[in-house]
């Protein structure tokens, strides 16, 4: 379970979760990404408010209602995760998975060499993953000059 747990949140670092959360902040108030989520990997963007975020901590400059989009780990996988458990990564994510653990669980097997194929297939197939999650599109209402 370790195992397979440390190469997710691996994978989620490469392959973001995304999520999704409002709160009603105060102007002034200053709060720590662990506040918006315990699971909070990296905040990608507030909406509806003005903030300033710097380091862990984001700053509000204004009163309302902030949009908070972010990135956060997958739920984290031990020794009471359920038999039932669905993995939160994207196809692509786990594809991958298994190589990783198998590279992980295999290593100290010197003499067939496997975890080394096995290691070498998962940074193979990291650098081959595709991080976005969509693709930005632009439109021009009422032309434009060049």
């Amino acid at each position: 379970n370790g195992i397979i747990n440390q190469v997710q949140n691996e994978l989620a670092r490469f392959k973001k979760i995304d999520d999704y959360t409002e709160l009603e902040v105060e102007e002034g108030q200053v709060m720590e990404l662990a506040d918006i989520d315990a699971d909070i990997y990296q905040l990608n963007v507030i909406k509806g408010v003005s903030y300033e975020p710097i380091g862990k901590m984001i700053t509000f400059n204004e009163s309302g209602t902030a949009k908070i989009y972010y990135y956060r780990y997958p739920i984290q996988i031990d020794s009471e995760t359920e038999d039932d458990y669905v993995f939160e990564l994207d196809r692509d994510a786990l594809e991958i998975l298994p190589y990783g653990v198998a590279g992980d669980l295999l290593k100290s097997d010197v003499s067939s060499q496997y975890g080394t194929i096995y290691s070498n297939r998962y940074k193979e197939l990291i650098n081959s993953l595709d991080p976005r999650q969509s693709m930005p599109t632009m439109s021009f209402e009422g032309g434009f000059d060049i």
